[in-house]
């Protein structure tokens, strides 16, 4: 299951997590993994909650059921006191710059998505991993489309205009409702 679209991120940060439930009486989280950084939930690493400025110490990690792991937090020592938690976003201010022509999925979510003829398909709802490649979920007239995000598809992606370009005989769409008829 993929997180849900653009997840609210303090100034200059970046959503690495979200916490699903509770696990046992220490204080454990269930975390649903938003990040490819495994090393961000590494004991001694600091993740902030969305929202605030509180600031919580990974205490120690281990896998769950994909695509989570159980966090303890070294400042959340019972259930009691990791309750607030639940549903509440896990953030990094990240270290380094992406590589060029490399982007966060929170900036293709919201993006307008048209054919190189210029046809409208909507708006870019989701980002999800299918295997290795990425998948945006785009919402318009002609319903939800599935994009892959692979060259062959996406001949633009200009995140800082909001616009991405696909080729429509790559997709293999259909002619819009009302093409040809007269």
């Amino acid at each position: 299951m993929s997180a849900p679209a653009g997840p609210p991120a303090g100034e200059g940060r970046l959503a690495v997590g979200l916490v699903r439930g509770l696990h046992g009486l220490r204080g454990g989280v269930r975390v649903e993994v938003l990040t490819d950084d495994a090393s961000r939930f590494e004991p001694g690493s600091v993740l902030l909650v969305a929202d605030s400025d509180r600031r919580l110490t990974v205490a120690e990690s281990h896998a769950d059921k994909p695509p989570g792991l159980i966090v303890r937090f070294q400042e959340l020592p019972s259930r009691s006191s990791a309750e607030w938690l639940r549903e509440r976003y896990l953030e990094v201010v990240p270290a380094e710059p992406l590589p060029a022509a490399t982007y966060y999925w929170h900036e293709i979510v919201g993006c307008s998505v048209v054919t190189s003829d210029g046809e409208p398909l909507g708006e870019v709802v989701d980002v999800f991993r299918v295997g290795e490649a990425e998948v945006y979920d785009v919402r318009g007239e002609r319903g939800d489309l599935l994009v892959p995000a692979v060259g062959s598809v996406v001949r633009e992606l200009v995140p800082a205009e909001r616009r991405i370009v696909v080729d429509a005989a790559a997709l293999d769409l259909p002619p819009p409702r009302g093409a040809g008829r007269r």
